[in-house]
């Protein structure tokens, strides 16, 4: 009688699926130049926005445009940019067979969105609001959630200083000076006056808000739309405790009702 052969093991390795966050960027011109620019731009607002980030460029907005996308340049610009580009979709067959000769991989195209309710009506112009080069963050839940922790800051933000909570919400007690800079993925409240500038949803969450006690700010940002002080806050919340979230692709800024008050260690 023959013995059954027993298979070869190989023990060193193992193979698993496994889904890991990207960010994505979603091109809406062919002019690597433009793109380029606007890039650093977006980044200058928030040093350390990437760390070696794997990145998914999405070609849906510019599937139809006749001019050729050149990815070494767009590569070349977000590596430039602590990034590591892996892969395109949404692109036209040519533009598909474009980027794979620029070594980028191809990923399956994002799913149909759902059906929304129509947006509100849009509030008076102050609120108008500029999207810039739009970076989000992909994840495997329909709803963002806050990430798994705080951080906590009871010192003054001076000008030129900055707090990034990466993957956090961000609480600050003190005030954050003009010229200083507040940065979160998650939330970011201010129990003292916020004078500089707060960017919340840094990584694409769309559910992010800011908070302050004394709303003064510089420049306000959720997941890549922004205000500046060029246009004025309306009375209701200039100086006072409010609010600002996205609805749809806007900002509003509204009054917080009834606030927590506390006692802020402010230095002028």
């Amino acid at each position: 009688m023959v013995s059954p052969t027993s298979a070869p093991s190989r023990t060193s390795f193992d193979l698993k699926s496994a889904s890991l966050p990207v960010v994505a960027v979603m091109l809406k011109t062919t002019d690597a130049a433009v793109f380029a620019a606007d890039l650093a731009e977006r980044v200058a607002e928030a040093p350390g926005f990437f760390d070696n980030d794997p990145v998914l460029i999405d070609l849906a907005a510019v599937r139809e445009a006749p001019e050729p996308v050149d990815f070494a340049a767009l590569v070349a610009a977000l590596r430039s940019h602590s990034t590591l580009p892996v892969a395109v979709r949404g692109g036209s067959p040519a533009q598909m067979d474009a980027a794979r000769a620029a070594g980028l991989a191809a990923a399956p195209d994002a799913p149909a969105a759902r059906a929304e309710a129509p947006a509100p009506t849009p509030a008076a112009a102050a609120r108008e609001v500029v999207r810039e080069v739009e970076v989000v963050r992909e994840v495997h839940v329909e709803v963002p959630v806050a990430g798994p922790g705080t951080v906590v800051i009871d010192k003054p933000l001076r000008s030129g200083q900055q707090v990034y909570a990466r993957g956090a919400d961000l609480v600050v007690l003190a005030v954050v000076s003009f010229g200083a800079e507040v940065i979160a993925d998650g939330n970011i409240h201010v129990y003292a006056p916020l004078r500089g500038r707060a960017i919340a949803g840094a990584r694409g969450n769309t559910e992010a808000r800011i908070f302050s006690t004394c709303l003064e700010p510089q420049l306000v940002s959720i997941a890549g739309i922004y205000r500046t002080t060029e246009t004025a806050l309306a009375d209701e919340v200039a100086g006072k405790p409010a609010q600002v979230r996205l609805e749809g692709e806007k900002l509003l800024i509204e009054p917080l009702r009834n606030p927590v008050r506390i006692n802020p260690r402010e230095t002028q």
